[in-house]
């Protein structure tokens, strides 16, 4: 699913229109963002939890040249 898909269900189940409901679509998902960006975790009931993790640099193969070895910053 993606956004229209998702903003089309939105629509049909809270009866709204598709104006309406790409405005509550995009203001769930942007207080989503705001609030990791923060540094806090988003925990919805039922559906899933959004958290920003700090993973350590590390060296990865390159995916245009595999032969080859790209660091991948931190």
């Amino acid at each position: 699913m993606n956004k229209s898909e998702l903003v089309q269900a939105v629509a049909k189940a809270a009866g709204l229109s598709n104006s309406k409901a790409t405005q509550v679509v995009s203001t769930v998902i942007d207080e989503i963002a705001t609030s990791l960006a923060k540094g806090n975790k988003v925990q919805i009931a039922g559906f899933g939890t959004f958290e920003v993790r700090q993973r350590a640099a590390r060296e990865a193969r390159n995916p245009q040249d595999p032969t080859k070895k790209v660091k991948v910053p931190a």
